[in-house]
């Protein structure tokens, strides 16, 4: 795979996400829409739809936040981060519903502009306590809108990777709006301390992901660098499993030394696509495949196999007593290094 364009391409693993999600989905509106039906007989069917499309894409969130840091911390969950954008335009869809009939249950029925009703119907701008929480929430839809809409690689190849990855980082920002539409809906409307509760175990759970797997690439990128005439330590070589790689960070430059069919070669560690981390990856066919989304680089230049044209800029490698040492001055993107052999 490379960063060209093309048309989705539904493999079975991408199918099998799909009905995942989709199954897994109705399981929970269906034991969601049970459950409160036997608690609260008098529930109307639009408070039913508006409250479990409400929870399930805040549980969806929770899920999507969860899956990077996850991926990072251990290598098992990296199928999970794969097609991750599958899972957050489903939902985007289940958000939709909920917005949708939330705006026409509560704002669409009388004389007012149903958008003018939303911001205008709740005036305690000032209030914290009171403050509009249908308006947090609309904000928060309108970033994961744009995340939706922009979630095909045609639009991450068209805006560049760094403003892709910059308009998608927003989903912090949406995150952050919908804990506080959430906690100020319960407080204002349902009092109830177990919902709050139970947010706050959410959120609690996103960011110790977050901080375990910071401080576990903190730790890899500020080992001690043993240098030798120029190059720098790397590991030794029984270290590195075959078709993996060890990574090194040398002065916020991050390079992947893989092994190979008795050879070493070194590419930089960020992937073209999304700076997914192609040392966590593996050699796969005689390519370097990215773990995030299988893109595909040769070890020995760092090019795309054709016809894709992506390049990675390469490292000069030394090895002496066992242990791996590289040049960190790159050479340009798609430099042809022989690789170090070490049979």
């Amino acid at each position: 795979m490379s960063v060209k364009y093309v048309g989705v391409l539904w493999n079975k693993q991408k199918k099998r996400y799909d009905k995942t999600i989709a199954l897994l989905a109705i399981l929970y509106l269906v034991l969601f829409v049970g459950f409160n039906v036997l608690l609260h007989p008098t529930i109307s069917p639009e408070a039913l739809l508006v409250r479990s499309t409400a929870t399930l894409a805040l549980l969806m969130l929770h899920v999507i936040l969860a899956i990077g840091p996850m991926a990072r911390i251990n290598t098992k969950f990296l199928p999970l981060l794969y097609n991750r954008r599958h899972l957050g335009v489903s939902m985007f869809l289940v958000a939709t519903i909920h917005v949708v009939f939330s705006i026409i249950q509560f704002h669409s029925l009388g004389n007012v502009n149903a958008f003018v009703s939303l911001f205008a119907s709740n005036t305690h701008y000032d209030s914290f306590v009171n403050f509009p929480f249908q308006v947090l929430g609309f904000y928060a839809f309108i970033i994961i809108l744009l995340m939706a809409a922009t979630s095909h690689d045609f639009w991450l190849n068209n805006l560049s990777p760094k403003v892709w990855k910059s308009l998608h980082m927003l989903v912090y920002v949406a995150y952050a709006l919908i804990i506080m539409h959430v906690m100020l809906g319960v407080i204002q409307l349902e009092k109830s301390p177990l919902l709050i509760g139970m947010l706050a175990v959410g959120m609690l759970t996103i960011i110790t992901l977050h901080l375990v797997a910071a401080y576990k690439t903190h730790r890899a990128d500020t080992k001690e660098n043993i240098e030798e005439e120029g190059f720098v330590f790397v590991s030794n070589l029984e270290d590195i499993k075959p078709n993996r790689a060890k990574v090194v960070t040398i002065a916020n430059e991050s390079i992947a030394v893989f092994k190979y069919e008795g050879k070493l070669s070194a590419v930089h560690n960020a992937c073209k696509h999304q700076n997914g981390p192609l040392g966590e990856g593996k050699i796969i066919d005689g390519c370097i495949t990215c773990p995030w989304h299988g893109y595909q680089y040769k070890p020995n230049d760092g090019c795309a196999p054709e016809p894709f044209t992506e390049k990675l800029h390469t490292y000069d490698l030394r090895l002496k007593e066992g242990k791996v040492y590289v040049n960190p001055n790159p050479k340009p993107e798609g430099t042809h290094i022989e690789p170090l052999s070490y049979e």
